[in-house]
């Protein structure tokens, strides 16, 4: 779970060490569907753009008591809300937890573990290689997820340069940090990925859909059906 290892990823800030990435050595994970390329209007069969989405969340109803700290981007980041959605914009740090890979090991993750907050059917941590997902910061006086409605495996549409990947909440981070994925969400948007060196200080924003899980929390193919009706809903109520 990506709280455990934030305090090492603490002490190792001031030498350029990368907060949490992990993935699985098992065969080579299928990469996900690619993110959608939002260039065109109402591409991807009239699912919403990123930037259709962007000017939905251009401005902020603050909801978090406080805020959180983006150790990529170095800044303080506020949680939004909005009619049927949560959202916020920061970097993105690398998850690598979970299953052990070739990608996501103790080897290539200085703070790696092999387990996260919320796992498949079969009782299996989620594979940072392979699942796009999100790490939501546990529940605080600044913000309690569940109190809002939200559980793991809720759907969120992360943009970053004009893309959308939808992914899942699949883990939980340090109370006080936020902007974090997936090994496997960072690369269909085509950020590093590499849980030594990747991430970005970049612009990300994600927006969590409150009670959007689809059924499996590793079936992208659902995910993405999902959350691009959930968005289409955020856009249409906002």
């Amino acid at each position: 779970m990506a709280k455990l290892k934030f305090a090492l990823a603490a002490l190792l800030a001031a030498a350029a060490v990368l907060v949490p990435a992990q993935l699985t050595a098992q065969a080579a994970p299928q990469a996900p569907a690619a993110a959608v390329q939002a260039a065109s209007p109402k591409a991807d069969g009239g699912s919403p753009t990123a930037a259709e989405l962007l000017a939905k969340t251009a401005k902020c109803k603050v909801v978090s008591k406080g805020t959180y700290t983006n150790t990529q981007a170095n800044k303080k980041v506020n949680i939004c809300g909005a009619t049927g959605a949560f959202y916020w914009t920061s970097g993105m740090n690398i998850d690598c937890d979970g299953q052990t890979t070739a990608q996501c090991n103790k080897n290539t993750d200085c703070c790696y573990q092999n387990d996260t907050s919320f796992h498949l059917a079969n009782g299996k941590p989620l594979s940072a290689a392979v699942t796009p997902y999100v790490v939501i910061p546990l529940p605080s006086s600044r913000f309690k997820y569940g109190s809002n409605g939200i559980k793991g495996g809720d759907i969120l549409a992360v943009v970053y340069n004009n893309q959308v990947e939808y992914a899942v909440f699949g883990d939980e981070g340090p109370s006080d940090i936020i902007g974090e994925a997936s090994y496997a969400t960072a690369k269909a948007l085509g950020i590093n990925p590499d849980p030594k060196n990747g991430g970005t200080a970049d612009p990300v924003t994600y927006i969590v859909f409150p009670g959007s899980k689809s059924g499996a929390i590793d079936d992208h193919n659902a995910t993405v059906t999902a959350g691009r009706k959930a968005a289409t809903t955020f856009v249409s109520k906002n």
